[in-house]
């Protein structure tokens, strides 16, 4: 074997890097490297076509290990297992109850209640958790953030009464008054004395938290990778700190904190953001120097510091704001990804977000698909037993040192300014975000970010039917209102898809669909890529689309469209052979539809002299353009 060995790797001498470059130029023909081949990523930095194993040169997260200190590996060492996480929104106990116990035995290990707070009680409890071992699952709690001390005494009462060993009990209770102020822009910031008294009460339970950064908002308002990991590690900071001040011992604090993160389709991109927040978020916790409560500890630095208390403890979510109304099983290939990004990276806990979550309140159907997606990956693929693949990915280890760096500047510059709680009160971080909003919606509808069946490729023939975005509402309820009385800006979570949505239904609610004719005629490759292309842009408002193989003659293609009832007619050819058609085809027409012309020729200028003032082409914001011709056809 040794010898086969050493014939085979004869066979494929080592390369230099100049020597891919060299070959990389010469491809080129001369065109500018950085522009063609080098990324720019909306976090700010660069990404390189290829990376070697010099690009590994200095980069000491190549040094670190699963399971040890600073946990860029993962906390683990020895599997890559995570809870698979269910939410119930408790209507009435023993359904709630029922449906609980229903998903235990599917699969889920983690269950997330969110709890109107005036049904709160003891008894209520009792009924909710009946049959439940919680001490062999994870357990997640919600309630209106008034309540959340309320709610936590409650559950140590329950387990008290019940017998449980407080540290076998895994799960959490949601208290995060400042993600309260960003996404819903109400002022609950004086509940944040409420923060010293919830891990009091949750202090002989080592593995349930109770502070929680929900940097999930972030994602799903827009945000880019790095500013939700930075906000994130600032978020986190605050907390810290504050608790830290108030008296409770910063390991304990630490321990007492919890991260709710988002996960994005840009999958390496996610992978290495998972990474990059273990790492620095135990940088953070270890400059408060957190004492070890045990002498026995095998986790304690030599000078004491509790390196568990410096383990970032997340919870991840796939993404909201890519989800689509139309083409909504396309969400599948979304969630897929992305669970896969946050299983591969090592974090704690996850939730599959149903695909349907966007238009209906998920059924039992999208739900079992969102469980069983998490299955596959653990079933099927064994993503729980290999802990952080990615580890020595010469890639995947530059991209988590890159966006580290992005996401501490910001940490850092968010320091500078007085911390996240001042941030969040100037408005600072919703502003940020929302810009981050604008701008994805703009690359959406310039097809920078594709969505597909949704801006690109969408279904020709589907209606929307009874399908409506589902609109988000305050979820304040109890009597608790007091604390929602100034306003803050809060974040923007209108979904990528929103707009061209919109403008979908429009089409669709206005009773007449727009048929969109292919006058296609001239060179044969240039007319039928011109036709798929914009069979593809008219599509995405909705309209009927009749495509066509070639026409003679113009005069032939427009007494074809007029006969076809079409409401559009647009020419498909080539650029040079728009100066012998496009006037012709226009002036045929006589106006009895709305004439566009494919592509943006060298005679544009001329053409539009002649009246023609409808061009589609790869440069155009294909929402605006959609959103006039809505307009002007009366919709």
């Amino acid at each position: 074997m040794a010898d086969n060995k050493e014939k085979l790797f004869a066979d494929f001498p080592p390369v230099a890097t100049q020597d891919w470059m060299d070959k990389i130029m010469t491809d080129l023909k001369g065109a500018d490297f950085e522009k063609k081949l080098v990324w720019r990523t909306n976090e700010g930095f660069k990404v390189k076509p290829f990376y070697r194993r010099e690009d590994l040169e200095g980069l000491k997260t190549t040094d670190a290990l699963p399971g040890q200190f600073p946990y860029l590996r993962g906390n683990k060492k020895d599997h890559n297992t995570w809870y698979i996480r269910q939410d119930i929104r408790v209507d009435n106990p023993v359904a709630a109850n029922a449906k609980a116990l229903d998903l235990l035995n599917k699969g889920v290990d983690s269950l997330g209640f969110r709890l109107k707070a005036k049904d709160l009680s003891a008894d209520y409890l009792r009924v909710l958790l009946k049959d439940i071992c919680c001490d062999c699952i994870e357990l997640n709690f919600s309630t209106c953030q008034g309540h959340t001390v309320e709610l936590a005494g409650l559950l140590v009462a329950y387990f008290r009464e019940k017998g449980y060993d407080p540290t076998r009990l895994v799960g959490s209770i949601h208290f995060d008054p400042m993600g309260k102020l960003l996404e819903k822009g109400k002022n609950t910031l004086q509940l944040l004395a409420d923060a010293r008294r919830m891990v009091d009460l949750l202090a002989p339970f080592p593995k349930f938290r109770c502070v929680v950064v929900s940097a999930a908002a972030l994602s799903d308002s827009g945000a880019y990778s790095y500013q939700e990991l930075g906000y994130a590690l600032a978020w986190g900071n605050e907390y810290l700190h504050q608790l830290v001040e108030a008296g409770v011992p910063a390991a304990l604090a630490a321990k007492k904190i919890k991260f709710n993160f988002g996960v994005g389709s840009n999958y390496f991109m996610e992978i290495a953001k998972f990474r990059a927040a273990r790492m620095l978020w135990a940088d953070i916790v270890r400059q408060y120097a957190p004492r070890c409560p045990r002498t026995d500890c095998p986790n304690t630095a030599p000078d004491g510091t509790c390196l568990c208390a410096c383990k970032m403890n997340v919870h991840a979510v796939t993404s909201t704001f890519n989800l689509t109304l139309f083409d909504a099983h396309v969400n599948l290939l979304r969630s897929q990804t992305e669970a896969m990004s946050a299983a591969l990276a090592g974090v704690d806990s996850l939730t599959v977000t149903p695909f349907d979550k966007a238009y209906q309140t998920p059924d039992d159907f999208s739900e079992r698909i969102a469980r069983n997606q998490q299955l596959l990956l653990k079933e099927e693929v064994h993503l729980d037993r290999i802990v952080d693949p990615a580890g020595g990915s010469y890639y995947i280890e530059n991209l988590t040192v890159a966006i580290a760096r992005q996401a501490w500047d910001l940490f850092l510059q968010t320091e500078d300014e007085g911390g996240f709680l001042k941030a969040i009160e100037a408005g600072r971080v919703q502003t940020a975000v929302n810009a981050s909003n604008k701008a994805r919606h703009e690359a959406v509808s310039r097809r920078k970010e594709i969505l597909l069946g949704t801006n690109q490729y969408p279904n020709f023939n589907e209606l929307a039917g009874g399908k409506t975005p589902v609109v988000q509402t305050c979820g304040c309820g109890g009597a608790h209102h007091e604390a929602c009385e100034k306003p803050f800006e809060k974040l923007c979570t209108d979904r990528a898809a929103s707009e061209f949505e919109a403008l979908r239904l429009q089409t669709e609610r206005s009773g007449k669909r727009p048929k969109a004719f292919m006058l296609t005629i001239g060179n044969l490759a240039m007319r039928q890529a011109r036709a798929q292309f914009s069979c593809n842009f008219l599509a995405c408002a909705g309209y009927q689309v009749i495509d066509n193989l070639g026409f003679k003659s113009v005069e032939e293609g427009v007494d074809a469209a007029v006969a076809a009832g079409a409401d559009i007619v647009v020419l498909c050819s080539s650029d040079d052979e728009y100066a012998q058609y496009a006037i012709p085809a226009f002036q045929a027409l006589q106006g009895r539809a709305m004439f566009i012309v494919a592509g943006a020729p060298a005679c544009m200028d001329e053409l539009k002299a002649a009246g023609i003032e409808n061009f589609i082409h790869v440069r155009c914001n294909v929402l605006e353009t959609l959103q006039a011709y809505n307009e002007r056809l009366g919709l």
